[in-house]
């Protein structure tokens, strides 16, 4: 099962990522732009998604996807690490918020998911 270090490395290893803590926690980011942050517990993180999307994955997967109600009016979803089936999940997850948050000229240059 994936945990919140492989959320650390795998994000880090995308294209000019930083990680910078923000409320107490860490968060990963883009160019300035936020794309994953890791509450304190550690058992799930919260990845950009658009909200059209964001309900079909929660309707489809409610195990593995969730909104706290604070969250409601954003365009986040949380991933509850251990609903995961793979570090290749894990991935796909962060390198698509990656992607929602990168300049299209990183995109354009070194976009991870076309590897």
């Amino acid at each position: 099962m994936p945990d919140s270090q492989d959320v650390r490395r795998i994000a880090l290893s995308l294209p000019e990522t930083a990680e910078k803590e923000a409320w107490s926690m860490p968060t990963f980011r883009v160019a300035g732009k936020m794309f994953v942050t890791v509450p304190d517990d550690e058992t799930s993180f919260a990845v950009r998604c658009p909200m059209h999307e964001r309900e079909e994955l929660i309707a489809a997967e409610p195990e593995k996807f969730w909104v706290p109600p604070h969250e409601a009016g954003s365009h986040w979803v949380r991933v509850r690490l251990a609903a995961l089936e793979d570090l290749d999940e894990l991935r796909d997850i962060l390198v698509d918020s990656w992607r929602q948050a990168a300049p299209p000229a990183l995109l354009e240059s070194q976009d991870p998911s076309r590897s």
